[in-house]
């Protein structure tokens, strides 16, 4: 990680008076979002916001809050004297994290059962990752049906939209490749669980392992060279 993105800067603009945070990276922007605040992204950099309607107050509340946990999470973090803390709030692992643990595990699998396992917990019908991000998209379309804006019924049109085409094509095609990974049972022919014991005939005094040596890459061929003219 780039030493820089540890550093970001909390402050109000002092020509517009809005409430901004600039800098950080992924996981800080991430922190910004928990606290409150908006992500604005443009071509050359993305900060963050404070939502619009907000009392000083409640925008001060809100950017020491932030401050707090950045500061928590080892950010270094530069802001207005007013929303400076000494407050270092407990921190604990997001939802997301679980779903990312999932992904390592596939990454370590080393036999189509344990890539299977893994993508099961995505998969299941009833109380899989899927099915819970489809009852969410519904939630949220249910929520704006009445709301009163004129784009909210178009807004709860999409999100369903999207429950039903999107994410059902994508939870039928997850659920095949899970299924057909359960049925091969194989080894994953890269990956081996190395148990770090040498057999009694290995050749090689110097093996730590009874791993097989990595496959040779044959060299790059030369660039062809352009024949010369003819005369």
């Amino acid at each position: 990680m780039p030493f820089a993105d540890r550093f970001l800067d909390i402050r109000r603009d002092p020509r517009s008076d809005e409430l901004l945070a600039r800098g950080g990276d992924s996981e800080a922007h991430s922190v910004l979002q928990r606290a409150g605040f908006i992500a604005v992204v443009r071509v050359h950099e993305t900060y963050h916001r404070a939502p619009t309607g907000l009392t000083k107050d409640a925008a001060s509340e809100l950017a020491t809050d932030a401050v707090a946990h950045l500061r928590a999470a080892g950010y270094h973090v530069d802001c207005d004297t007013d929303f400076d803390t000494d407050y270092r709030p407990a921190s604990y692992l997001p939802l997301g994290s679980s779903v990312a643990h999932l992904a390592e595990r596939i990454r370590q699998a080393t036999t189509t059962e344990e890539a299977a396992d893994s993508l099961t917990e995505l998969t299941a019908a009833h109380d899989g990752i899927l099915a819970a991000l489809g009852d969410v998209l519904t939630a949220t379309a249910d929520f704006h049906d009445r709301l009163g804006q004129a784009a909210d019924p178009y807004i709860a049109r999409r999100l369903r939209y999207l429950a039903d085409e999107h994410l059902h094509i994508i939870s039928t095609d997850l659920a095949d490749t899970r299924n057909t990974l359960a049925d091969r049972h194989a080894p994953h022919p890269g990956r081996s669980t190395c148990t770090g014991e040498v057999p009694a005939t290995e050749r090689e005094r110097s093996a730590v392992c009874a791993c097989p040596p990595p496959p040779r890459t044959p060299p790059t061929p030369p660039p062809p060279v352009a024949a010369g003219l003819r005369r």
